[in-house]
């Protein structure tokens, strides 16, 4: 289990160092259009997930959510410090 700011960290190392193993680098690495498509996508699951099936799927589509929004921050160059100015 990983924290919002865990995870944070975990994937600004890897979008730092480029890794070229990784998906999520892909996916930054092809921009913000791309990774907001994702985010889309996960919305509209985390919302069906919510509406028709347990709490463990939306819990499950809600972190991928999060996910993605984290890349699209990335992507974005929008860092946590921008965001939590804004809660």
């Amino acid at each position: 289990m990983k924290s919002f700011e865990q995870l944070w960290t975990e994937l600004s190392d890897k979008v730092e160092k480029n890794d070229s193993n990784s998906a999520s680098v892909k996916l930054v690495n092809q921009g913000v259009h791309a990774v907001g498509k994702k985010v889309v996508e996960e919305a509209s699951e985390a919302w069906m997930a919510c509406e028709h099936e347990d709490k463990n799927r939306a819990a499950e589509e809600i972190s991928q959510l999060i996910y993605q929004t984290q890349l699209l921050m990335l992507a974005a160059n929008v860092s946590l410090d921008d965001v939590y100015k804004k809660l």
